[in-house]
């Protein structure tokens, strides 16, 4: 049997493929070595150094944290006659962000809710205010019926829903309305404001804040505190269980020193004439009226005003959106004789017992004053001109005076002065002097 040796090149060649295989483990191995060490710095890098984060996020997902918005506290006359309140209703609302084709679908949702014109140019308007993740109304206090009808279809509207929604309600409707006031939808500005200030977590969900008279004034007090459900979601984001919560505290009630039948009287004697009248309580101070007119439903501006009518408001002639107690300007009347018959007493400029004629007329730098007709009052003491509220008596007192007496006089008084009115926007009346009359004219 004869045997091979191998020569000294085949054995060369098998020690070449053998280093060469070698080599090739080895580089495995160093490759196998650094994915494991990139994969062991990666694993240290997510469960350690950002374990706090990553956690927050799952939790994120898993979890939602919803805010439970309190509800409005009620107004109420001094008498407990509620002037303003809450009442439940549903509404149909869409997400902008979770809808794809938002025009299709609201042409959809026509087909099986009506939606007026007027509740597509309000969703528009509204849409174009918020960003687009907010939950907007295009319809608002659904029946039973239509609810009914969405719900047996929502499953082809993805990023729509209907939601309880408690909507502000007033009563008594004009009456009072500059003094309650109304809410309005959170606009762009307030929204900034709201987020700049301390109270941003406790606006979060709300919609709604208060924009003239008491709901403006007492908006902090009124609108509560919010309160947080924090919710176990689904993978399709229904929430399947409730984790924790913290219940809202609804807002305070506000009891006015108004008394809504003595309002309603003085209202009514006005009718369609425009003014204002503020009745006080001599012992306290209090405001038992506070009327101007003509005036608004604010139960147009809850749930967003349509353009027609805020035309009509806006554009009136008589101007029923100006509060003319607050802000009008007019002369102060036969009430300021008094008040210069003190004057006068205390200057010393005329005494209780000095006599005027009134001859029914005044006639100061070539303009006639009438007083009482043309037969006047005749000869007035100062209690006379009180009693029988003679124009010529304090025509001529005022002469007597001077302006610059009677500004110095009735300024500590509070003429010309601001009341300090709780309610916003008040504005300062006229004292005239003749430093007044340099810088107005």
């Amino acid at each position: 049997m004869a045997f091979h040796l191998p020569s000294l090149r085949e054995l060369r060649n098998t020690e070449f493929e053998i280093l060469k295989f070698q080599t090739r483990v080895l580089v495995l191995q160093g490759v196998v070595l650094v994915c494991f060490a990139l994969l062991g710095i990666r694993l240290f890098y997510l469960q350690v150094i950002r374990h706090e984060d990553l956690h927050a996020q799952a939790e994120n997902n898993r979890t939602a944290v919803i805010p439970t918005v309190p509800n409005r506290g009620t107004i109420l006359d001094r008498n407990g006659v509620v002037l303003a309140n809450n009442y439940s209703a549903y509404t149909l609302e869409i997400t902008p962000s979770r809808v794809k084709d938002l025009e299709a679908t609201i042409d959809s949702l026509s087909e099986i809710i009506e939606i007026p014109l007027r509740d597509k140019r309000r969703f528009k308007r509204m849409r174009e205010e918020s960003k687009n993740f907010d939950s907007l109304p295009i319809r608002s206090r659904l029946t039973d019926e239509e609810v009914a009808k969405f719900t047996a279809q929502q499953f082809r509207f993805p990023g729509v829903e209907i939601k309880a929604r408690l909507f502000r309600n007033y009563p008594y409707g004009h009456l009072a309305s500059h003094v309650v006031g109304y809410i309005g939808r959170i606009n762009q500005k307030e929204k900034e404001e709201i987020e700049e200030s301390d109270d941003e977590g406790n606006y979060r969900g709300t919609q709604y804040i208060g924009k003239l008279g008491v709901e403006q004034r007492y908006e902090r007090e009124l609108h509560g505190i919010t309160g947080v459900q924090e919710v176990e979601k689904s993978a399709g984001g229904r929430a399947v269980r409730r984790l924790a919560s913290r219940p809202a505290t609804p807002g305070q009630n506000v009891v006015l020193s108004i008394d809504i039948k003595l309002q309603k009287m003085i209202e009514d004697l006005y009718g369609e004439r425009r003014g204002a009248l503020v009745a006080l309580d001599p012992r306290t101070g209090e405001i038992l009226a506070f009327v101007s007119k003509p005036t608004f439903d604010p139960n147009l501006f809850v749930d967003g005003i349509d353009s027609e009518s805020w035309k009509l408001l806006s554009e009136s002639i008589d101007k029923p959106l100006l509060n003319r107690a607050m802000r009008g300007t007019y002369p102060p009347g036969s009430t300021y004789k008094p008040f210069m018959a003190m004057a006068a007493l205390e200057t010393g400029k005329r005494s209780a017992g000095e006599v005027i004629n009134d001859a029914g007329s005044w006639t100061y730098g070539g303009h006639t004053f009438r007083s009482h007709g043309d037969a006047g009052l005749g000869p007035v003491d100062m209690v006379k001109s009180i009693v029988l509220s003679s124009n010529v008596y304090y025509y001529s007192l005022a002469n007597t005076m001077g302006v610059d007496t009677i500004h110095d006089f009735m300024k500590p008084l509070g003429f010309g002065q601001i009341t300090g009115v709780d309610l916003p926007g008040e504005l300062r009346g006229t004292l005239p002097s003749t430093d007044w009359k340099k810088k107005t004219y």
